[in-house]
C-alpha cells in the first residue's frame, strides 16, 4: 500500500512539474482526464490519513484540471 501512496504521490508533482501547453484538443482531453484520475487518487489516500500536504497537492491540481477544462470549452460566443 505504501509503495502505491508513493507512487501516486510522484505521478501528481510530476504532472505539476510538467509544461501544461497543450496543442490539439485531444491533449486537453489526455490532461484533464490525467489529472482527474489524480485527484481522486489523492483524494482516497487522504481520507485515510488526512495530510494537509495531500490537500494543498489535490488543490494545486484541481487549479491546473480547472484551466484545462476552461481552454476546452472556448469563450462563449457574444
Amino acid at each position: 500500500m505504501e509503495v502505491k501512496v508513493t507512487e501516486i504521490i510522484e505521478k501528481a508533482t510530476e504532472f505539476e512539474n510538467r509544461k501544461h501547453v497543450y496543442k490539439s484538443t485531444n491533449e486537453k482531453i489526455v490532461a484533464s482526464r490525467e489529472v482527474k484520475s489524480l485527484i481522486l487518487e489523492l483524494n482516497e489516500i487522504y481520507k485515510e490519513n488526512k495530510d494537509s500536504d495531500l490537500m494543498d497537492m489535490m488543490k494545486r491540481l484541481t487549479l491546473i484540471k480547472r484551466k484545462v477544462e476552461k481552454r476546452l470549452k472556448g469563450r462563449p460566443d457574444s
